[in-house]
């Protein structure tokens, strides 16, 4: 017998990533479950999934949950960023009512932002000890959602994993979205247009390639799993290695052969972003003993990522 996942955000550039590792892996998914977020049907579709998921998988197997969801960015508005919490806390909510029995095989794990917890914290690099100071919405929400998992753990036989994850890049990223630096220099270098940075070159960011994150995201929910007196865990997920943008327009230059274009510009968001937010985990660090992409590599891939999609020609 072998556990049943659902990653909710299959789609999206983390979800896809977790998915890929555990089909690597030799896990079960949970396959063509729609989850229609932006209709009154997203709340039904959540409770359907879960519904299905317990009723395929294997008693003593275990079940797992990956919520790789959210469309949120810091500068979203709180009418939706309220949704997104209220549907994870529908989720949450049909999960307390499974039986205890139930409960018991269940793992569920959330993906969190360390940039958006962290962006008012000091003291940097900031850790899982470090008490997080959110200063935009988006921040409280990921907060709220980090809430509700560590509550349904308490109350329940579940274990839930929060997953505090450094700036996320890699093949997949959505480009319609205003985030993802390293994703957007790739499109404005093939686009051949100046990329408009709003803060400054010797900002501090971990940038962590998706196919690590995933890794490192699927081994630590297996542990929690197998865990027979830790419900929850809460974890930063990054590379270890923090460059400033400076450093990584440098890096892309290497890759490419010439200076990206850039303008420095201003944004009523850039209050919202901190200048240093070097991260590290303090928690089940030997996961994190493993090999990564090196940046110049990540970089590549999703510059060819990139040149093969479709937005390249529009």
């Amino acid at each position: 017998m072998t556990s049943l996942s659902w990653v909710i955000g299959g789609r999206g550039l983390l979800g896809s990533a977790v998915t890929r590792r555990l089909i690597a892996q030799g896990e079960r998914t949970l396959t063509r479950q729609i989850v229609r977020w932006e209709t009154p049907r997203a709340v039904s579709d959540l409770r359907e999934g879960l519904a299905r998921l317990i009723d395929e998988a294997d008693h003593g197997a275990g079940w797992r949950v990956y919520w790789c969801a959210g469309v949120g960015v810091t500068g979203s508005s709180a009418d939706s960023l309220r949704a997104e919490v209220a549907r994870f806390q529908a989720l949450i909510d049909a999960i307390r009512l499974l039986p205890g029995h139930v409960q018991s095989d269940g793992t569920v794990f959330v993906a969190s932002s360390a940039g958006a917890v962290y962006a008012g914290s000091t003291g940097a690099p900031f850790d899982e000890a470090t008490l997080p100071h959110p200063i935009a919405e988006y921040g409280h929400a990921k907060l709220a959602i980090e809430a509700a998992a560590q509550e349904l753990a308490e109350a329940t036989e579940v274990r839930c994993l929060v997953g505090r994850i450094a700036n996320l890049y890699g093949p997949g990223q959505s480009l319609a979205k205003p985030q993802g630096l390293i994703s957007h220099l790739c499109l404005a270098y093939l686009k051949r247009r100046p990329l408009s940075v709003y803060v400054p070159l010797d900002t501090l960011r971990d940038y962590v390639f998706v196919d690590d994150c995933a890794a490192l995201i699927v081994d630590a929910s297996m542990r929690l799993s197998e865990s027979a007196t830790v419900r929850y865990r809460m974890k930063v997920l990054a590379s270890g290695r923090s460059v400033s943008i400076g450093a990584l327009i440098g890096e892309f230059r290497r890759v490419i052969g010439r200076r990206p274009e850039i303008v420095m510009g201003s944004s009523a968001v850039s209050a919202l972003h901190s200048r240093d937010l070097r991260v590290r985990s303090v928690i089940w660090e030997d996961l994190d003993h493993r090999p990564k992409t090196n940046l110049a590599d990540g970089i590549a891939r999703t510059l060819q990522d990139i040149r093969k999609s479709s937005f390249t020609s529009t």
